[in-house]
């Protein structure tokens, strides 16, 4: 019987050990945390979006990098065969808005009860607290140091250590050293799906805000990099969310590289002359109030504080003084604010 090791007990890894378990070879799983999984706990927000549903050419369209590699990948085992998996072995799953496939239950334990489950089922040994510090190609096969110096043997290797994101559920980069052991090339790796740090001091006033329906632009000088519309949040440090999120998986090489503009609309749904319209027909309904008692039916309260020192208007002055130059102002912040990009988050704030 053929003995195949498994090195990371992530999902790849429990997955890999399954299907080989089940094809009648002596599978063993080498963990280096206390338990399989480790990961998939913080996924999809502790709900495990653990598919898409979506048609095939979609999904490899939403691939940013060399998708014509994971081509034979995807087909080989496609997302409905890992739907029809994860209900064959009894966990109910749900289609959510985009197609995201997740448990019934919404609770990421429960895939890992399913995916534990069905590799004692199939036999698979697992040997958890075991770090692999080594593979070597032999004559009759691989031998696998561990961390205490112990040897072991195995006919085949599939090595499922994860990449280097989120350190604290074990992805080191082991999976890169074992390949350049092999000498094969590594590419250099930048985090994605990671926040923005941004230079801008105000930001942090905004901690926590979320903003639902806004759209931004990554520019580059006058080269547009990216560009979309979605919700976001501000933290002490920059600016994160999905739509910021997203823009990482584009932009990340040349972030890293750079500083770039992110020019972020509050008001994507009215054109410049349509908000301006707006803003008149408010300050003429208003003429005698302050500043300060019309800005809030324009942004939450949050920003509004922020607001007054973007534009250069002075919250309690009286509607029918402000200037058309402050107006303009006023209208540019909300329709073209001006962030500065610095850099990425770390790795540990990366998701991939």
């Amino acid at each position: 019987m053929e003995k195949i090791a498994v090195i990371g007990g992530g999902a790849a890894g429990m997955m890999a050990s399954i299907f080989a378990a089940r094809r009648g070879m002596e599978v063993h799983v080498y963990e280096k945390n206390e338990k399989t999984g480790k990961k998939l706990y913080i996924t999809g927000k502790g709900r495990c979006n653990l598919t898409n549903a979506c048609d095939m050419e979609e999904l490899l369209e939403s691939v940013k990098s060399n998708k014509k590699f994971l081509y034979s990948a995807f087909y080989g085992f496609t997302n409905q065969d890992a739907y029809d998996f994860f209900e064959a072995e009894g966990l109910k799953l749900k289609v959510e808005r985009g197609n995201r496939v997740f448990p019934m239950s919404d609770r990421s334990a429960d895939v890992l009860d399913t995916l534990r489950r069905a590799m004692r089922s199939a036999g698979v040994q697992v040997h958890l607290n075991t770090e692999v510090k080594s593979v070597r190609k032999q004559e009759d096969g691989f031998t696998l140091q561990l961390a205490d110096k112990t040897i072991e043997q195995a006919d085949k290797v599939i090595v499922a250590t994860g990449g280097i994101s989120y350190e604290s559920t074990g992805s080191t980069g082991d999976g890169y050293r074992f390949a350049e052991s092999f000498g094969l090339k590594v590419t250099d790796c930048v985090p994605s799906l990671v926040p923005f740090n941004v230079k801008e001091d105000w930001v942090k006033e905004l901690q926590g805000l979320s903003l639902k329906n806004v759209s931004i632009k990554i520019l580059d000088g006058k080269k547009r990099l990216y560009e979309d519309f979605g919700e976001m949040m501000f933290t002490h440090f920059g600016v994160t969310g999905p739509l910021i999120l997203t823009a990482s998986s584009v932009c990340a090489r040349k972030i890293r590289e750079k500083q770039v503009k992110l020019i972020l609309d509050l008001k994507p749904a009215l054109s410049k002359e349509q908000l301006d319209a707006r803003i008149l027909r408010e300050f003429d309904a208003n003429a005698n109030k302050q500043f300060r008692n019309v800005l809030p039916s324009f942004l939450p309260s949050k920003l509004v504080g922020v607001m007054y020192g973007l534009c250069g208007i002075e919250p309690e002055k009286r509607i029918h003084d402000i200037t058309k130059e402050e107006r303009e102002r006023f209208l540019s912040c909300m329709k073209e604010l001006e962030l500065t990009v610095t850099g990425l988050r770390g790795y540990n704030e990366a998701i991939i």
